[in-house]
């Protein structure tokens, strides 16, 4: 004689979490540039960023692990570790996070 499925009934609360992320990213569209040892070489553009790092499109592939120079309109030079690269588009973790108010300011040219 088959038996009758067992149903669960549980309460279900979504985390309140930013997955994997440690700050909240902002949808931009900032021309930047990047460079090396202070030198800007070639143009980028951060299509999100938080006060811990951005998202890049570049015109050339940035390998994982390197140490870049983002120069940020407004802001100028700010270091950062490439902590991953795929193709023209590429992760940024900032080595000293951005100010809140220069965060700010760069999130609300939107």
């Amino acid at each position: 004689m088959p038996s009758e499925p067992v149903l669960f009934n549980a309460e279900y609360e979504p985390a309140d979490t930013l997955g994997r992320r440690r700050a909240p990213r902002a949808p931009v569209s900032l021309d930047a540039k990047i460079g090396r040892g202070g030198l800007d070489r070639t143009l980028c553009k951060v299509t999100d960023l938080s006060p811990l790092g951005a998202r890049l499109q570049t015109y050339s592939s940035l390998k994982k692990g390197a140490v870049i120079w983002l120069t940020l309109p407004g802001v100028g030079h700010v270091a950062a570790t490439v902590r991953w690269a795929d193709d023209f588009e590429a992760g940024c973790e900032f080595q000293t996070p951005l100010e809140p108010a220069v965060y700010e300011s760069l999130i609300i040219t939107v």
